[in-house]
């Protein structure tokens, strides 16, 4: 049976540039068309002064006892979050004094069926606009034995009742199933879906699989999406993070193949290359990756932006990378990783609301025994 703590990668068919050669192409200077490489780096390189995003600092513990959290998304009133369990498909209040509150479970779930894979209740949006009495709406991504599925909840502060689903559709197989949703700056939901193992779906304008869709509450398609349909970005092949920088702009975070790693800048209609790429991409009407991760250090899960920071957490590399954005500008500047090895697996991740902080959760370390993790920034 597949790991249910790893993403499975088939052999490339696509061998790239060195991760040296790229990252001399940064150094001379060059300009940004090949990717940044994010390479392991003591922290002591970090800017001794940080003008954005904060520095992180001495790590402690918020809450334990947790199984595999997938997600960490605030209430629009900041005074708590909630916390999704991809295994046990239940959900969370998590409060800012890390009290912890069980609110209910999202029916329908299946993680891991068969043979197939992980699976089970991934991402979480609350309603911009939730109150609890007039608006009590919250958003997941889940997985059923046979597809991924977007689903609204009433939340009415206490517990989540009647579930309907907003979105069917979207193939499920194994581990590839995306699973981030997000309210964007124009108030539409965001839903990063998975290829299936089925690479050839990501270049699919008319499948559902593979993309960044752009829906309204109701599921249907955003209006002003650039193909006319749900399809708001293509050629993905397992995005799992979605955050907007202090411009507006989204980012994604992206599992690859064998080789590499990604961040994206997504733009409306683009075309991010799998499989045709993986990594940096020369093939004309296809968009290169802002940076780049080898597996061993990568598998990048999800990002907050704090100011003009990505951080953007990892699976397999067991660490949190900091990536500042140059400017207003499109490229990144040094990526630096933090804790390395020292917490495990990092999954969720989320700026808290009004304070210089953020809220990691750990991921796969046993029934229990994850924890969400507070890491101010100084």
């Amino acid at each position: 049976m597949t790991d249910p703590g790893r993403s499975v990668r088939r052999p490339s068919r696509f061998v790239l540039g060195s991760l040296a050669a790229a990252a001399a192409l940064l150094a001379a200077g060059l300009p940004q068309s090949a990717p940044a490489a994010a390479a392991p780096a003591t922290a002591a390189a970090m800017p001794a002064a940080t003008s954005d995003g904060g520095a992180p600092s001495d790590v402690t513990t918020l809450s334990t006892g947790w199984q595999t959290p997938w997600e960490i998304k605030f209430m629009p009133d900041g005074r708590s979050a909630l916390v999704t369990e991809r295994l046990t498909f239940q959900v969370y209040r998590l409060d800012r004094d890390g009290t912890k509150k069980l609110i209910g479970e999202v029916p329908n779930t299946v993680p891991e069926p068969y043979d197939d894979g992980p699976g089970g209740l991934l991402g979480v949006a609350p309603s911009p606009t939730w109150n609890g009495t007039t608006d009590k709406q919250v958003f997941f991504v889940h997985t059923t034995r046979t597809r991924t599925q977007v689903v609204r909840m009433d939340y009415d502060g206490q517990s989540l009742t009647n579930y309907k689903v907003v979105l069917g559709g979207i193939k499920r197989v194994g581990n590839h199933n995306g699973g981030q949703i997000a309210f964007g700056p124009d108030g539409y939901l965001y839903v990063s879906t998975g290829d299936a193992y089925q690479a050839k779906l990501a270049q699919d304008k008319k499948s559902l699989n593979g993309k960044i869709l752009r829906i309204t509450r109701t599921g249907a398609a955003a209006p002003g999406n650039p193909f006319g349909t749900r399809v708001y970005s293509y050629g993905h092949r397992n995005p799992e993070g979605l955050a907007w920088d202090r411009n507006g702009r989204l980012w994604e975070a992206e599992v690859g193949d064998q080789t590499w790693d990604e961040v994206n800048l997504i733009k409306p209609g683009a075309n991010y290359g799998f499989p045709v790429c993986e990594g940096a991409c020369d093939v004309q009407g296809m968009t290169t990756p802002r940076v780049v991760f080898h597996p061993e250090w990568g598998v990048p899960a999800q990002i907050a932006i704090v100011d003009n920071v990505l951080y953007v957490t990892s699976l397999r590399g067991k660490r949190l990378w900091r990536i500042p954005i140059e400017g207003d500008s499109e490229f990144t500047g040094q990526p630096i990783d933090l804790y390395p090895g020292r917490f495990g697996r990092l999954r969720a991740i989320a700026k808290v609301p009004g304070a210089d902080e953020l809220w990691v959760g750990t991921s796969d370390l046993g029934y229990g025994k994850d924890r969400i993790l507070r890491v101010p920034l100084k």
